[in-house]
């Protein structure tokens, strides 16, 4: 049975980079507008999550029975004293390692911790922290490198680490010239990125380019409650905020529900915006639209809308 796990691993490794090429070849053959760009956004949201989520209960069988070496603290791959300090300095060695591969040079980095501890730890996955940040560093240590590319010492890349009660926070902010305020939005959307469209050549194709990092490092912190913020000043920097559960009781698996609901979101018309220009701070009217028009629930940040 054990095997049967890994081969299933195995097999579906680069299930991530097929369904990208699968969504671009898609988009080069019948093309793509923003209705449909909203229904696939909303199917690989969840597509993605079950993904992660079963790819979640198959390593940690494969870390408990299999042959793979595991940490002796850990259990399976979950730690119960999880160094958030390591996994941030194993991040950032990964993601500088490929600045340096691709671009000759790479920022460094500075970490601070709210209360001044080297050590800041809970119970977690660190595999989850550690490719979320190293999405997250990849974009910042590119940035910081093309919007500096004239000068002969880069800005350091700082991050901040805080816990607190309900929260464990890690904010990461660089000087890489930002991205405009209407492209914020964006920067989730899959298949948008500002770096060039990568030959898809088989399995070693690189991820980057794809658009996918930051859309599917917010669905793993989102998949134990958490959540991935960006915040961005054009012509200087962006910030990112990493926000993970303290409490290992309260960091419950958030999967979708497949439902009645779930059909009409494929099925609803897109409905006309009512301002005279689509600004970011109207979205959540064209989607309380939206609902009304498919008589189905809306899910707002503090509550549920049942719409007759």
């Amino acid at each position: 049975f054990s095997k049967t796990i890994q081969d299933i691993l195995n097999r579906h490794s680069y299930v991530v980079e097929t369904m990208a090429q699968g969504v671009i070849e898609m988009e080069d053959t019948y093309g793509m507008d923003d209705k449909i760009s909203e229904r696939i956004q909303y199917f690989l949201d969840r597509f993605y999550m079950n993904r992660i989520s079963i790819r979640m209960l198959l390593t940690q069988h494969a870390a408990l029975f299999g042959n793979i070496s595991n940490h002796p603290r850990r259990i399976g791959h979950i730690d119960p004293n999880c160094d958030v300090i390591e996994c941030v300095s194993n991040a950032f060695k990964a993601a500088r390692h490929i600045c340096e591969h691709y671009h000759m040079q790479a920022p460094d980095l500075d970490i601070v911790t709210a209360e001044g501890s080297k050590i800041v730890d809970f119970v977690y996955v660190p595999s989850h922290i550690e490719h979320i940040l190293f999405e997250v560093f990849k974009n910042a240590m590119r940035a910081v490198v093309e919007f500096h590319r004239d000068k002969m010492e880069l800005p350091k890349l700082k991050i901040i680490v805080a816990k607190g009660q309900q929260d464990l926070t890690i904010k990461l902010c660089d000087q890489g010239g930002g991205v405009p305020y209407k492209v914020q939005d964006k920067l989730f959307q899959y298949m948008y990125s500002t770096a060039p469209r990568p030959q898809y050549t088989g399995h070693d194709s690189p991820l980057a380019g794809y658009g996918y990092g930051l859309p599917l490092s917010r669905l793993y912190a989102r998949y134990f409650q958490g959540d991935l913020v960006v915040s961005s000043m054009e012509g200087y920097g962006t910030d990112v905020y990493l926000y993970l559960k303290v409490n290992s009781s309260e960091a419950n698996e958030c999967l979708p529900i497949y439902n009645t609901t779930t059909s009409r979101m494929y099925e609803a018309e897109k409905v006309v915006s009512d301002w005279s220009s689509s600004t970011t701070w109207n979205q959540s009217i064209r989607t309380y639209c939206t609902a009304v028009k498919s008589k189905q629930p809306m899910i707002t940040d503090k509550s549920i809308i049942s719409i007759q």
